[in-house]
């Protein structure tokens, strides 16, 4: 919902694409042409193919599009409430890694789970997208596919920008958290 977005509109402000990706070329190409292509294939696909699924699928799609945005919004929701405010009744108890630069990298909450645990459920809310279709054709699946390997890339990258942020401590901070996506997994 729109008002649930303007909501958090803080917290999307410090988010990797407004951050560090900046407004350019890759964001002005996928606002205009890539998104709208990606967002509206699955409701294009359904206009001729009809799946079929029963009320227990559809409540289980439901159920894990649920599980998504609680990981996609209870992640960010967290690391920014522990920006704003470390001491803060929500986030005083979190554990954290006291860097060498004066920042800290959370290590408990979501966040001591897996570093991009909130790429996980971003994901899960958009395979759930795909999986209202059905399971006759990959075409409505391109999205889940394209945005798996957009999540990868994205994490290689900013990997590699916090090791050069952080130095040794990003190395103590991975083995201290060292599933990238899935707890316990991957």
């Amino acid at each position: 919902c729109m008002c649930w977005f303007l909501y958090q509109e803080r917290a999307i402000l410090t988010t990797m694409d407004i951050t560090t990706d900046g407004f350019g070329f890759m964001l002005a190409f996928g606002d205009m042409a890539w998104l709208p292509f990606t967002y509206s294939l699955q409701a294009r696909y359904l206009v001729k193919h009809d799946p079929h699924l029963s009320a227990t699928a559809l409540a289980g799609i439901l159920l894990l599009h649920v599980l998504g945005y609680c990981i996609f919004r209870g992640a960010n929701g967290q690391k920014d409430a522990f920006r704003r405010d470390p001491n803060g009744p929500s986030v005083q108890h979190l554990q954290y890694l006291q860097t060498k630069r004066g920042t800290k990298l959370l290590i408990s909450g979501w966040w001591g789970m897996a570093r991009k645990i909130n790429y996980m459920g971003d994901w899960i809310m958009g395979l759930t997208w795909c999986m209202v279709c059905g399971f006759n054709s990959i075409i409505p699946y391109f999205y889940a596919i394209y945005f798996c390997i957009l999540l990868i890339h994205r994490s290689i990258r900013d990997d590699e920008m916090c090791q050069a942020k952080y130095g040794d401590d990003w190395q103590r901070y991975k083995q201290q958290v060292p599933y990238r996506f899935i707890p316990g997994v991957l």
